[in-house]
């Protein structure tokens, strides 16, 4: 399977690494000191806020660019598409970048198709560790139930006039080790999520302009690859 960026939006067998939450706090920051994280009061303050915002929800569509840093070579790679999310469980990502790859879940299998290689990718989505990240946004689960968090103010770390959730999740997962959400303060909703692997590799998703309550047409959420494809199960 190639590497490619948008590939890990779905469990990655991954070994895992010890990480402290100095280290997650200052993984866009080197350089400074380590923040000192709010209290267990606040932080739980915020969760609830941003629970409560997307309880509201029934879907969420946005542009998005993504950044994926592999720690090993000390390399980016971007790309940028569309996403959209429907409760319960279905989503579709469309890449612009890289071209025509989607990732794409009607809330029982995730797809994945490559278009360069002619190949796509199922997975049935309970088996996979995906959803949990997101599961806020799926209404598959809820933050609080999914990870134990710390908040940072966000001015430490390159997010100002927002907050910052690190979650550790309760149910150790090779997929992710840790999941930062970056919050706007103002409306409580999430405005970017870096996700943090075993190897020391960050994803991180910026949602651009993003909308909820929109009407969704259910075909959105089903696709059928090209003829040709190579169509790859665990």
């Amino acid at each position: 399977m190639r590497r490619a960026p948008f590939a890990l939006l779905v469990a990655l067998a991954l070994p895992l690494l010890a990480m402290t939450s100095a280290h997650v706090a200052l993984a866009d920051a080197p350089q400074a000191p380590a923040p000192t994280a709010a209290g267990a009061a606040d932080t739980a303050a915020v969760v609830t806020k941003v629970q409560a915002f997307y309880d509201k929800t029934q879907t969420f569509t946005s542009d998005f660019t993504q950044e994926f840093w592999v720690k090993a070579y000390n390399q980016k790679k971007h790309s940028k598409g569309k996403v959209t999310i429907q409760k319960p469980g279905k989503m579709h990502w469309h890449y612009d970048d890289p071209r025509d790859n989607k990732v794409v879940s009607d809330g029982a299998t995730i797809k994945i198709y490559e278009a360069a290689n002619k190949q796509m990718y199922e997975q049935a989505v309970d088996k996979s560790q995906f959803p949990a990240a997101l599961s806020f946004l799926t209404g598959t689960g809820k933050l609080a139930d999914t990870f134990t968090f710390e908040l940072f103010p966000g001015e430490k770390l390159a997010f100002p006039g927002g907050q910052v959730l690190v979650g550790t999740p309760k149910v150790a997962t090779p997929a992710y080790q840790k999941v930062l959400f970056y919050i706007d303060a103002a409306t409580s909703q999430v405005r970017q999520v870096m996700v943090l692997d075993g190897q020391g590799n960050r994803n991180k998703f910026v949602f651009v302009s993003p909308r909820v309550n929109d009407v969704i047409p259910p075909e959105h959420f089903k696709f059928t690859p090209p003829a040709g494809t190579q169509i790859v199960k665990p």
